[in-house]
């Protein structure tokens, strides 16, 4: 599933950082999270890098109305990150 940012944001710029691919920006009252950017880090490291070092436990979400293979979600970082080698983990 892709992710997607609550009204629980505090706004704090830490998921933005720590975003691979610089799918999230700052929204009009919080962060969003631009799904055709959005890989949830696969192809970058074992779990979303925003849900890691979000402060607000409760601010990133799964959004159930995109789900996303795994593959799909490859083939995107692989598209955004074109010669580099993704980084893959024993469960994919």
């Amino acid at each position: 599933m892709a992710l997607r940012i609550t009204d629980d944001c505090l706004n704090c710029f830490a998921c933005i950082s720590d975003c691979p691919n610089e799918a999230i920006s700052e929204g009009a009252i919080i962060h969003v999270i631009d799904p055709s950017l959005c890989t949830e880090c696969v192809g970058s490291h074992e779990s979303p890098r925003c849900i890691k070092v979000c402060p607000a436990e409760t601010a990133i979400e799964w959004d159930p109305e995109r789900v996303e293979s795994r593959e799909t979600l490859l083939a995107r970082w692989q598209e955004l990150h074109p010669g580099e080698t993704p980084v893959l983990f024993d469960n994919e």
